[in-house]
């Protein structure tokens, strides 16, 4: 499943993404991945999560992010959620590029049942339509 946590800054997305990674964390039975641009969550996330920081990993663009997630979830078949901060940080602002994304990411969801959770810098509006059918928006 995919799901978006949208609004423009200062809505209150990155505070709705802590309290879903805790709420992973207390109803999973593997590993949560908590990724974000810089370090500025170390001391919300919960412990039992993995926190990524992924400018530690050089990682620009959609098609890199995407690269990464996929090696997250071929090397570690345990993580039954991966939540991402600041989506348009890390991957690009162009919402093209977004849909490309996630269309890559869906089935990705589904073969693995990982659960991702992305909040994105926008109203509901701004999404692609072409998410609509794909994405949970929040």
């Amino acid at each position: 499943m995919v799901t978006f946590l949208t609004g423009h800054k200062g809505s209150g997305k990155t505070k709705k993404l802590i309290e879903r990674v805790h709420e992973a964390v207390e109803a999973s039975n593997g590993n949560v991945v908590c990724i974000e641009k810089g370090d500025t969550l170390t001391y919300d996330v919960d412990h039992k999560a993995r926190l990524v920081n992924i400018e530690d990993y050089g990682i620009k663009g959609f098609d890199a992010f995407y690269g990464f997630i996929a090696g997250m979830c071929a090397g570690n078949y345990d993580i039954t959620d991966i939540l991402v901060d600041s989506t348009l940080k890390i991957g690009g602002k162009d919402m093209d590029e977004l849909a490309k994304f996630i269309e890559k990411v869906n089935p990705l969801a589904q073969q693995t049942n990982i659960n991702f959770t992305f909040s994105v810098s926008a109203d509901n509006d701004e999404i692609p339509a072409s998410l609509n059918d794909i994405v949970t928006k929040l």
